[in-house]
């Protein structure tokens, strides 16, 4: 007797199957959020092979001053909590103005 070839059942016999597509929508998901983080906060510069220089919160008691220089980063900041671990610890002795020309000024406290 013949097979109705409707009624014959070609389905996939794993039941985790579809748990690899739900990895792979997680992982392009996981990617795109990265990728949209990194845009939105303007940090792409931290990919870049150049040099800069962070200031973040310039003038407030928890200022941070985020360097890199070849491919090391180092970060300074001048709160007490983190300076007793990391041995980074600074404060605020003036301020400094870069005039229409390019000079600098420097303002002691």
């Amino acid at each position: 007797m013949k097979q109705n070839p409707i009624l014959k059942d070609d389905g996939d016999d794993n039941p985790l199957g579809m748990l690899t597509n739900l990895f792979d929508i997680a992982m392009v998901f996981a990617v795109a959020l990265m990728v949209a983080l990194v845009v939105h906060f303007d940090m792409g510069e931290v990919f870049s092979k150049e040099d800069f220089t962070i200031v973040k919160n310039p003038g407030a008691d928890n200022m941070e001053i985020i360097m890199k220089e070849g491919s090391e980063i180092k970060k300074y900041t001048s709160s007490d909590s983190e300076a007793r671990t990391s041995g980074t610890k600074g404060k605020r002795v003036g301020s400094a103005y870069q005039l229409e020309n390019g000079e600098i000024i420097y303002i002691p406290e």
